[in-house]
């Protein structure tokens, strides 16, 4: 039986050092010759992942270790680059989670576990940097247990010199090793004094375990001490049905702890079989491949990377999306960072980039078979929390902007671009500050394009207070026919949310009939701009009389007339400047609570309310309506004053007046209509 390929994220929380372990791994493994430094890794190659001195999108390296092949997929940690983790996860078959014993991270792992729980993937936690929290290690598993559904099963414990942890005692194998420098650690003998603690932390271990083992508990109950086998099957059935979470430590800069890491995965990770069992994936049948991520590469063109799941793929190949497409496979490539090298076939379990495949999306099912397949996974584009206005620097850019801007949204669907009309604006939206720098970074090293960024405008709008009516005519004579029409109009305010309504209230045909329309005509016209420069809404125009000549009468004359009637009617009826008002639910830790609300207040927004988030233990939804203008850097705010982890939801919820000081800096800024 061939060797099985299997697919393991390294996911965790910003700055855990997920990429310093996928280089500890390679190292360790042979496949590469020496670990890098930052800004010199595998996962580290693009310009703003090294400007920024994280990862800012999925990085992918294949090593073997004891005959078996690994896929690493290192994954972003920041929430702002969440959504490429959701994309990956369906296709792989563990993680590995990288964290801190750090309570103040606490949030963020629980992040990052969520997202785990919610895609079913079986999980172990590596608790990095041990050589700086030694203290910490010894309560690591009360300490980091709240972040986690799924019980905890503390592994290893720390092997101590002074106040230095030099080592660990492994409690499966009942063994002691002391680390050594970027190389598999030493076994030695377990020193004096510990075995009385190594015998308690091991009985705890095998509490847990037995949860789920009658046999187990038995012996445990009659002081049998259980075949090793057993432990670890133990251990390898409770992680791959996802009743349990291993807990390891060690240091991803000195490579310590990475074998044992290694062979946790190598004996107790699901492989291939339990992942398309998982999706719903019968054995036999059509290749079928998982798309986990789009790349658009300097000379290479659009790069799928996609997860065989079954069969073979050889290149040339026609595949089929589960979004209809049709297309023919130009390459296959094995990547390894910003590398990578072509292969002429590609077996199940491996991942690789598939060239030029212009019609699939991320996320999408192939398959070679003639029907379309079904998708395994959905991946619906994440609501926006910031956004920002783009305008080229040279005008030649413009339509090229386009152009890079629908690859970069191909590459990141969390990434929004909108066109909007009214406000002449190109809107880039997406899932906070970061996430929109590097995008804006990315259209500059990437496609050689400068933009200019400014908040993105609001949508404002106007309507009137009171009542008010006016009378206007219309009348030129140039030579020939010329242009008459007398209008008189009368305007009210309607109730919030109510729109245009226009009346005819003529009679004895003192407008013609033909002409009645030509007055709605040019009300309509006027309110999408009125008297202090924005749309007019909640308006209700009534025509009660006016007059027309046989000849000189027209529907242009007829317009001109409701315009000039409208701009005087509107002036004396108080116009008004109305702002969006949004509905913003926000996540937060409780400890941050205070401080969320406190941005809500400062921003004249009206707090609801706030109650505990349903399913998060130590976490709270707060409600509240902000104005939309108010809104610009909240996530910015809010996500410094809760460790990088706060965010909100919004919706549209009404339009209310804008006056004072606000208003006048918004119309200082807006040029208003002239009449005529």
């Amino acid at each position: 039986m061939a060797a099985q390929h299997r697919c393991i994220a390294i996911v965790g929380p910003f700055q855990s050092g997920k990429t310093a372990l996928l280089e500890a791994i390679l190292h360790r493994t042979g496949a590469i010759d020496r670990p890098g430094r930052a800004g010199s890794r595998v996962g580290d190659t693009s310009p703003e992942a090294r400007a920024h001195g994280m990862s800012v999108e999925p990085a992918f390296a294949t090593a073997r270790f004891l005959g078996e092949a690994f896929t690493f997929v290192d994954c972003p940690g920041s929430i702002e680059f969440a959504h490429d983790l959701r994309a990956v996860l369906p296709a792989c078959d563990a993680a590995i989670v990288v964290c801190e014993a750090d309570e103040r991270k606490l949030p963020a792992l629980e992040l990052t576990l969520r997202e785990l729980e919610a895609a079913g993937i079986p999980r172990l936690l590596f608790i990095n940097k041990a050589e700086t929290a030694p203290g910490s290690l010894r309560d690591a598993l009360a300490l980091l247990q709240p972040a986690s559904r799924v019980p905890l099963l503390m592994r290893q414990i720390p092997l101590m010199e002074g106040e230095a942890a030099v080592g660990f005692i492994d409690l499966a194998l009942e063994r002691a090793f002391i680390w050594r420098e970027q190389a598999p650690s030493e076994v030695v003998a377990l020193p004096d004094g510990e075995l009385p603690r190594e015998k308690a932390e091991r009985y705890t271990m095998l509490e847990r375990l037995a949860d789920h083992d009658d046999a187990l508990m038995e012996d445990l109950i009659a002081e049998v001490e259980p075949q090793a086998d057993r432990v670890f099957a133990d251990l390898a059935g409770e992680l791959r049905r996802g009743q349990a979470v291993s807990v390891l430590f060690g240091s991803a800069e000195h490579g310590h702890g990475v074998t044992r890491l290694l062979k946790a995965l190598r004996h107790e990770a699901p492989g291939l079989p339990e992942t398309r069992a998982r999706l719903g994936v019968t054995e036999e049948g059509a290749p079928l491949v998982q798309v986990i991520k789009t790349l658009h590469t300097g000379f290479g063109g659009k790069l799928s990377v996609g997860r065989v799941l079954r069969g073979a793929l050889r290149e040339g190949e026609a595949v089929t999306g589960s979004g209809g497409g049709t297309a023919r496979v130009a390459g296959l490539t094995q990547l390894a960072g910003a590398s990578g090298h072509r292969v002429p076939e590609v077996q199940a379990g491996e991942v690789a980039g598939l060239a030029k495949l212009d019609c699939v999306a991320t996320a999408e099912t192939l398959t070679t078979g003639s029907e379309t397949p079904d998708a395994l996974a959905q991946l619906p584009a994440p609501d926006p929390v910031h956004a920002l206005a783009l305008r080229v620097r040279d005008r030649k850019d413009d339509v090229r902007l386009s152009a890079a801007l629908t690859k970069l949204a191909e590459e990141d669907p969390s990434l929004i671009v909108e066109h909007r009309a009214e406000l002449g604006d190109l809107r880039l939206s997406g899932q906070g500050e970061m996430h929109l720098r590097v995008a804006v970074e990315r259209l500059a090293s990437r496609f050689g394009i400068g933009v200019e960024t400014e908040p993105a405008r609001v949508a404002y709008r106007e309507t009137i207070r009171g009542p008010a009516e006016a009378r206007a005519r219309h009348k030129k004579q140039t030579g020939g026919h010329g242009q008459f029409a007398d209008v008189a109009l009368a305007v009210r305010p309607l109730p919030r949310g109510e729109g245009f309504v226009f009346e005819d209230e003529v009679v004895g045909g003192a407008v013609p009939r033909q002409y009645i329309a030509s007055v709605e005509a040019g009300a309509r016209a006027f309110t999408a701009k009125g008297p202090l420069g924005f749309p007019v809404v909640d308006l209700a125009v009534t025509l009660k009389d006016g007059a027309a000549h046989a000849v000189d009468s027209s529907d242009a004359a007829f317009q001109a007339a409701t315009r000039l009637g409208l701009e005087e009617a509107l002036a004396k009826a108080g116009p008004v400047l109305l702002e969006p008002v949004l509905a913003v639910s926000m996540a937060v830790p409780s400890g941050a609570t205070a401080k969320a609300t406190g941005l809500v207040t400062a921003r004249r927004g009206q707090i609801l309310g706030f109650d505990a988030r349903p399913g998060w233990s130590g976490w709270d939804v707060v409600e509240a309506l902000i104005p939309e203008a108010e809104m610009t850097d909240l996530i910015v705010e809010l996500r410094s004053a809760t460790a990088g982890v706060g965010t909100f939801t919004t919706r549209f919820d009404h339009r209310a007046e804008l006056t004072g000081r606000a208003a006048e800096a918004v119309l200082a800024r807006q040029p208003v209509r002239r009449a005529g």
